[in-house]
């Protein structure tokens, strides 16, 4: 699974803070109230967002275990937070190999809607032959939404989400599906499954996530290559200018999931 850059995790990271459904992120840290010292593990973990948003909640020492394929984010997070965290370096797509031993809840922050149906039931049932809880942020549920509209929005998002659908590394991924399989999945294997929508909102002073958002949106619609290269400058440049002159707001759906035993 190829890694992200750290600049961009940290520009996202407080739109990301502000997103996620602030009773199920609650839920999730009562999942651990009755034990004295529990042990979370957190996949694909990036920098470490999750630690930093789920730590100052419990209230009571906790181990984190922080997993991640690439070297230069865990070695961001040591930088970070030093002792306070677990760096593991790993493949998820060696399920068997992920460190769930004592593991009480597993987390996860915008992983999701990259797995592939394959992936995602191997990973269920393995959790659950653990019995460790599941708090999944942040998954991409398909839509987004300008606050100035473009003829082309609807073709451009089309064609993103196709895009969405390829492999990036842990199998052909179901993208704005993914949410909806993992819950069916962890309903399936004994689970309980609440889910709340978490909108990313990016405003007029999120200029600098904006315009890197839209590139990897271009990006992406140039190589499914479906729409007209003309058209996609065209509708690129006007959104650019949105941004840039008028202060444009976009909207990106996702979902949180919390499973619980």
């Amino acid at each position: 699974m190829s890694g992200f850059d750290k600049d961009w995790l940290a520009l996202r990271e407080p739109v990301d803070v502000r997103a996620r459904d602030a009773n199920l992120l609650a839920s999730a840290i009562r999942t651990l109230e009755s034990v004295a010292a529990p042990t979370i593990l957190d996949i694909g973990c990036g920098t470490g967002s999750t630690f930093r948003v789920l730590s100052p909640g419990l209230g009571k020492p906790a181990h984190f275990r922080l997993f991640d394929h690439d070297h230069r984010l865990l070695d961001e997070a040591r930088r970070l937070h030093g002792d306070a965290v677990e760096l593991i370096q790993g493949d998820l797509n060696e399920i068997g190999a992920l460190p769930l031993d004592d593991v009480h809840l597993v987390t996860a922050s915008a992983l999701f809607d990259l797995c592939s149906e394959r992936f995602i039931r191997r990973f269920v049932a393995h959790i659950a032959k653990r019995r460790a809880s599941l708090y999944a942020a942040l998954n991409y549920d398909g839509r987004m939404r300008w606050s100035k509209p473009h003829p082309l929005d609807e073709a451009v998002l089309a064609s993103f989400n196709a895009h969405q659908l390829s492999d990036k590394g842990l199998g052909s991924s179901l993208g704005p599906g993914a949410w909806e399989t993992l819950a069916d999945c962890l309903g399936e294997s004994g689970y309980t499954v609440r889910t709340a929508e978490s909108p990313w909102m990016m405003a007029a002073d999120h200029r600098d996530l904006q315009l890197l958002f839209l590139d990897g949106v271009v990006r992406a619609v140039y190589e499914y290559g479906q729409l007209d290269e003309s058209e996609i400058r065209d509708w690129a440049d006007f959104r650019r200018k949105m941004i840039d002159r008028e202060g444009s707001l976009c909207q990106v759906g996702h979902q949180d999931i919390l499973a619980t035993r």
